[in-house]
């Protein structure tokens, strides 16, 4: 009787090397980051959402960049701590 042959590793070679990438991206700093892209009127009440619900005081939240788009849209990425210490 034989031993069954090695699957192939390559998807897993594949996804690993992704999944390190990804982490390299991101920045180790204890911050969560979400990025939006909205237009003008709807990007203020979105960040208004965020600053009533994540004060600046407690969790450190603010607006880490912001782009205007064509078209009157605003990208733009929020920072906060995960919990309030």
């Amino acid at each position: 009787m034989r031993t069954p042959a090695r699957p192939p590793l390559d998807g897993l070679k594949k996804r690993l090397d992704q999944s390190r990438a990804e982490r390299v991206r991101m920045p180790r700093d204890g911050f969560l980051r979400e990025t939006f892209v909205l237009p003008r009127s709807d990007a203020r009440l979105k960040a208004k959402e965020w600053f009533e619900r994540f004060p600046k005081q407690a969790y450190w939240t603010e607006i880490e960049s912001w782009f205007e788009r064509p078209g009157d849209l605003i990208e733009f990425t929020i920072r906060r701590l995960p919990a309030a210490d």
